[in-house]
């Protein structure tokens, strides 16, 4: 099992998301995460070594690493969820 890591600002996103339920189905998918690969509703990111897990309309964009999971970021999905900062 992995050991799952937030980054500062990912844990700041999941704390404002304002409906209880869904932050708990969040952090409840996240948790599962512990088990990549063999989890439901990933996907690797086109060109790049991040992956998303998705949860409603939010998306969890993480890092696999040997031993852990690394919780990068959390969005709400829309139309600048996946652009990169240098574009």
């Amino acid at each position: 099992m992995k050991q799952i890591i937030w980054k500062p600002r990912a844990l700041r996103r999941l704390r404002k998301i304002k409906e209880d339920q869904v932050r708990k189905m969040i952090y409840d998918a996240v948790d599962n995460l512990r088990n990549f690969p063999e989890c439901a509703n990933i996907k690797r990111l086109k060109d790049r070594v991040i992956c998303r897990l998705r949860v409603r309309n939010w998306r969890v964009i993480f890092r696999e690493y040997h031993d852990c999971i690394l919780i990068v970021d959390l969005k709400k999905r829309d139309e600048h969820t996946y652009k990169s900062p240098n574009h």
